[in-house]
């Protein structure tokens, strides 16, 4: 009994101790996730360039980089890299597989379940449990780091590591760790705010891919 009694009195006292610094940690990150989303919500539209890369369960690795024009509150966004474009009016959306020669039309996703350059400033607003973890240092560059879990155990991923420059709480990077073993991560190379960006950018104009199937799957 006496053993039984100090046990529960050690496991009390380690949740004492140990609960204030994972409140701490989630203050931090919600402190600092509130700041990061006051920074964006400010912009109307944005223009960024950013770097992807994939490393595989199995051990293989894709990269590619490009380029994101978003006017956020239309929710609308052209994305341009090397093997593919993506084009959202807000209502439809265009995937333009160039090595395909194939264009795929679907309804225009409004869920934050695909994490992607389109919504990669605003994806962690909501479904999402978080804490911060030990600051990252890239060069000179002090990074914050807030661990973000899905709320929904179903998602294919079960955390997102969130990299923050410390100075501009501007978001650096995203890894998005999957359930099969694979990591995928967004860097955001240069972001202009505000940018002026024509309305025409997020029209699909199908002479800018002559000889392409189109499929549409709407």
């Amino acid at each position: 009994m006496k053993t039984t009694l100090w046990s529960f009195v050690v496991a009390a006292f380690m949740l004492f101790i140990s609960n204030p610094v994972s409140a701490q940690q989630e203050a931090f990150a919600k402190k600092l996730l509130n700041q990061v989303s006051a920074k964006y919500d400010g912009y109307k539209t944005i223009k960024a360039s950013f770097s992807f890369s994939a490393k595989q369960a199995n051990g293989g690795t894709y990269t590619d980089a490009g380029t994101l024009y978003l006017d956020k509150k239309a929710n609308k966004y052209l994305i341009e890299m090397k093997s593919q474009d993506l084009i959202s009016d807000g209502k439809s959306s265009w995937t333009i597989l160039k090595e395909e020669d194939e264009v795929q039309i679907n309804d225009a996703d409004q869920s934050n379940d695909n994490i992607n350059p389109s919504n990669i400033f605003s994806f962690y607003k909501t479904g999402f449990k978080y804490v911060s973890a030990d600051d990252e240092k890239v060069g000179a560059t002090t990074l914050n780091v807030i661990e973000l879990s899905p709320i929904d155990t179903k998602k294919n991923y079960f955390k997102i590591k969130l990299r923050i420059n410390k100075a501009s709480k501007l978001i650096y990077d995203a890894t998005i760790f999957d359930k099969s073993g694979s990591r995928y991560t967004y860097t955001i190379k240069s972001l202009n705010g505000n940018a002026s960006i024509a309305a025409s950018t997020f029209t699909f104009n199908k002479s800018k891919y002559p000889g392409m199937e189109i499929v549409d799957l709407r």
